[in-house]
This record gives C-alpha cells, sequence and structure tokens, in this order.
C-alpha cells in the first residue's frame, strides 16, 4: 500500500520551474534505470513525440544515464522527500511504466493516488492497479501501441484526476497493512 495522506493531488510549481507550460508532460519513475525499466523505450519515445508538444521527464536518473538520454528528456537526479515526488507525479500529464519486469509497481500506485493516468505494459503485477477508469496497459514490449495510446490519452484526456484517484484508495497502507 502506499501513503494516501502524502501521495495525492497537489498543487506544484514545477511545471513553471522546468519551462514545461502547456507541453502534455510524460512521466517515468524508477530507481534503477535500464532497459529491465523501459529507459531505451524512452529514449526512442523521445525521438518520436513532437517537443513542441510533449515533455519527458524521467525522475530517479544519475550521472551515468544523463549520458545516455537526449537534450530534450528533463532529468531528475533525486527528490528532496515523497512530498516532492507527489509534487512531480501530480504535475504531469501522464505516468509511463514500460517496466519490463515488475511484481507490483509502487509508482504506478503513487500516480493515480496523485490523479494522473498509468499506462503500462501488461508485465507481472503492473497491470493489477489499472482499469478502464485511470489507464491503459499494453502488451509487454509493444512500443508502437505505447506510442499511439500516449497519443489518444493526449488528444482525448479520457481519465479525470478525480478517477485516478478513487481508483488509488483501495491501495491505502493502512487497509493493506491490516490486510
Amino acid at each position: 500500500g502506499i501513503d494516501l495522506s502524502v501521495f495525492s493531488p497537489k498543487e506544484s510549481d514545477f511545471r513553471a520551474k522546468h519551462g514545461i507550460g502547456d507541453r502534455f508532460m510524460v512521466l517515468g519513475v524508477a530507481f534503477g534505470w535500464g532497459s529491465r525499466k523501459g529507459l531505451d523505450v524512452f529514449i526512442r519515445l523521445a525521438q518520436r513525440l513532437d517537443p513542441e508538444k510533449f515533455q519527458i521527464v524521467l525522475v530517479g536518473t544519475d550521472d551515468a544515464i544523463d549520458k545516455q538520454l537526449p537534450p530534450n528528456i528533463i532529468s531528475i537526479h533525486r527528490t528532496a522527500n515523497q512530498t516532492e515526488l507527489a509534487e512531480i507525479y501530480a504535475a504531469a500529464d501522464l505516468f509511463v511504466n514500460p517496466t519490463r519486469e515488475d511484481t507490483f509497481p509502487t509508482v504506478n500506485m503513487e500516480s493515480l493516488a496523485c490523479g494522473t493516468p498509468v499506462l503500462t505494459y501488461r508485465t507481472g503485477g503492473s497491470p493489477e492497479c489499472i482499469d478502464a477508469s485511470c489507464g491503459i496497459v499494453v502488451d509487454r514490449n509493444d512500443e508502437e501501441a505505447l506510442y499511439h495510446a500516449i497519443l489518444q490519452i493526449a488528444e482525448k484526456k479520457p481519465f479525470s484526476p478525480e478517477a485516478c484517484r478513487q481508483r488509488a484508495l483501495q491501495f491505502s497502507e493502512k487497509e493493506k497493512y491490516n490486510e
């Protein structure tokens, strides 16, 4: 479970601070970025998504990862605390998790709790917290489907922050610990 008092919709100056403006912000969060977590997928997405309309932000990077990233990806090494991370989730338009192996990614739940929909691969437990009200699941390694889902979500905006938050309520740490 997650702490729903920390991971919740929040006001944030993140977009202004990083010059994102009204571009559609695609967020990725991982610790230990690499092929397993889909770093290569984000690098290829950065080549395909129009930089005038889209901004990719990756959290949990480091100097070695920065050397692999194209200049149109914003790299955030660390957040000061969970509240700052929640502000970044809340600032995003879409959380993308192209993980190739995961048990039950906390990042998906954190994103939903902050009101941000999730797009993920059908990998391990990754799709389990997603339903039609809060995100899309595509087949593992189907980058074409992932790309088109991003475009569709950016254009149609089918998921509300309220629906995402509602879905996340079932992952409250208090209830899950008791369970």
